[in-house]
């Protein structure tokens, strides 16, 4: 009878220790699809709603569209979350198959296909009462930037090369906005620079939009679902083939344009 017990609460805390393995794994990666038959594709992704929303119950217009280009087909998808450097590094070392959602510049040596699955735009941010614009680089003399690290801000990477004194780098994670606008707050830093979908929606669920302004934007840059160089050349080259066909059958009959009106916003396209 002892051992029984025993063996009893022993099963109990092993059941308990395998939920919870389970749960946390959830939390870290999605899986589309629990068909065995399917290859699947790892995809590296990051916490950037309304792009792609891992804790939201939208997923975030990336995300639908690149579910589905890969739906009706012989791929499933499982999508892990990172912070943006370790997402990076992470496929660009072949330890996942794929990137959401890189600017060329971010990861130059990963490879592209043909068709993008969005856009961004960077801008600055200020507080609201801040009359600075951003109006070309002569106007950025004596400012302190908030930047993340490993974001390309397109047609400024060259001043942030020759200027560093000037930027502030922090890590790209899911509190980066939140951080950032408490720096503003703080006087750290003069403004900020990250997407304005991002930046909006971040600050509007925090309520603290209408405490900043957009301050003039950069060049808008296409984002992509980058593959790994490190993996398996067929396998790559069949979902980048793949990839292509479906993108272009889907931007054919404006599907990216339905899915973004589901965010209450307008086809970069």
């Amino acid at each position: 009878m002892h051992f029984s017990g025993l063996a009893r609460i022993i099963m109990k805390i092993t059941v308990k220790i395998i939920i919870q393995i389970l749960f946390v794994y959830s939390l870290n990666a999605w899986s589309f699809t629990e068909s065995k038959d399917k290859e699947t594709i790892s995809i590296a992704a990051i916490d950037w709603c309304p792009q792609i929303c891992p804790k939201d119950e939208r997923n975030g217009y990336i995300l639908d569209l690149v579910k589905k280009v890969f739906s009706d087909n012989q791929y499933q998808l499982e999508v892990q979350f990172y912070p943006w450097s370790r997402a990076i590094k992470m496929v660009r070392e072949g330890k996942l198959d794929a990137l959401l959602a890189p600017a060329k510049a971010e990861a130059p040596t990963l490879i592209y296909p043909d068709n993008e699955v969005g856009a961004q735009k960077m801008c600055f941010f200020t507080l609201s009462n801040s009359k600075w614009q951003y109006t070309g680089l002569t106007s950025l003399t004596d400012q302190q930037i908030g930047i993340g690290k490993d974001t390309s801000i397109e047609e400024l990477n060259s001043y942030l090369i020759t200027h560093p004194e000037q930027f502030q780098f922090q890590p790209y994670i899911g509190r980066y906005v939140e951080q950032s606008f408490r720096k503003l707050s703080k006087g750290r830093i003069d403004s900020f620079l990250f997407t304005y979908n991002t930046t909006k929606f971040e600050l509007t669920r925090l309520k603290k939009w209408h405490k900043v302004r957009s301050a003039g934007c950069v060049n808008t840059a296409k984002v992509y679902l980058a593959f790994s160089p490190k993996i398996d050349e067929q396998k790559r080259s069949r979902l980048i083939k793949e990839f292509n066909m479906r993108s272009n059958q889907l931007f054919k009959h404006g599907a990216e344009s339905n899915i973004m009106k589901n965010y209450g916003l307008n086809s970069w396209r």
